[in-house]
C-alpha cells in the first residue's frame, strides 16, 4: 500500500507515518511534562522544521548538479527530494542542546524525542520491508494498438513503471525527465502505464507531444494503481531484474529525485 485514502484524499504512507510519529511524541511529551506544567510541543514542531530543512539541503548538496542551472528548483519540494537521516541527526543534535540548557524541559522533551524517533524509524523499517517483499503484479494491460500484454513480458531488466494520465499536470511535467532517462538507460526498461483512459485519447496525447516515449501501455480500469495501493498520480514504481519492488515515488519526479531512485536499482544516474 502506497497511499492511505481518507475520503477523497490520498495520503502518502511515509507522510502518514511521519505525522503519526509526531503526534505520538507530542502526546507523550505532554503526558510526561503535565505535572511540571512543561509542554514540549512547540519545541517538537521547531525540531521537525529544522530536520526537514536539513534533509532537503542534504539532498540538494548530494545532487547539486541537477539544481545548479536552475537554483530556484531548490525551493520546489514537490519532487520529494529529502535525505531523512541527516535531518534526523540534526533534529536530535538540536534537541540534545535544548534539553542540556533547560532542566525542566529535559525529561518531557527527551522522552518525546526518543519516542518520536523510535516510532518513526520502526514504522519506516516495517513499511520498507513490506514494500521490498512486493513482486511484480500480474495485471492485464494493453499496448497502444490495443493488443494484450503482461508486465512479466518485460521482466529480465531493471524496470521503471510510471502510472500517469493525460489530465494530470504533474504527470505531463515529469514526462521529459522520464523520456530522457529512457533514452539514456538502455540497460533498463521504462513503462508508461496510463490509468483509466481509452486508447484513442492516449494515442492523441502521445502524438501531440515531441517526446519519444516507448512502451506506452493502457490500463483502462486503473487496476495496476489499485493493485499497488496508490490512488495518487503520478506514481512511479521501481523493480529489479527479478521482479522485486525496491522503491516507489509518489508525485512528480525531477532529474534529481529520479537519479536518487535509480540508485536503488544500482544504476548509475
Amino acid at each position: 500500500m502506497l497511499t492511505l485514502d481518507v475520503g477523497p484524499l490520498a495520503l502518502a504512507v511515509p507522510h502518514v507515518l511521519l505525522f503519526g510519529s509526531l503526534l505520538l511524541s507530542i502526546l507523550i511529551g505532554w503526558w510526561v511534562g503535565r505535572r511540571a506544567g512543561c509542554n514540549p510541543e512547540p519545541y517538537l514542531f521547531r525540531l521537525l522544521l529544522v530536520a526537514v530543512l536539513v534533509a532537503r539541503l542534504a539532498f540538494v548538496a548530494r545532487y547539486f548538479e541537477y539544481y545548479q542551472d536552475e537554483l530556484w528548483r531548490v525551493l520546489d519540494i514537490r519532487d520529494g527530494g529529502f535525505m531523512a537521516w541527516p535531518g534526523v541527526l540534526a533534529g536530535l543534535a538540536l534537541g540534545t542542546w535544548q534539553v542540556s540548557r533547560d532542566r525542566q524541559l529535559r525529561k518531557p522533551l527527551g522522552v518525546a524525542l526518543l519516542v518520536g524517533v523510535l516510532s518513526w524509524g520502526g514504522s519506516q523499517f516495517v513499511w520498507h520491508a513490506l514494500e521490498h517483499g512486493t513482486r511484480l503484479p500480474e495485471v492485464a494491460l494493453y499496448d497502444s494498438q490495443g493488443a494484450p500484454v503482461s508486465l512479466s513480458d518485460y521482466q529480465g531488466k531493471p524496470l521503471v513503471i510510471n502510472l500517469w494520465a493525460t489530465w494530470c499536470p504533474p504527470c505531463r511535467r515529469e514526462m521529459p525527465v522520464l523520456a530522457d532517462a529512457q533514452a539514456l538507460h538502455t540497460d533498463m526498461t521504462f513503462l508508461f502505464v496510463n490509468q483509466g483512459e481509452g486508447q484513442g485519447e492516449v494515442n492523441r496525447f502521445t502524438e501531440s507531444t515531441d517526446l519519444d516515449l516507448r512502451n506506452v501501455l493502457l490500463d483502462p480500469g486503473g487496476r495496476l494503481g489499485q493493485h499497488v495501493g496508490s490512488r495518487a498520480l503520478p506514481t512511479t514504481l521501481f523493480y529489479d531484474a527479478e521482479g522485486r519492488q525496491v522503491s516507489s515515488h509518489l508525485g512528480e519526479l525531477s532529474q534529481a529525485s529520479l537519479a536518487h531512485a535509480l540508485e536503488s536499482l544500482h544504476v548509475d544516474p
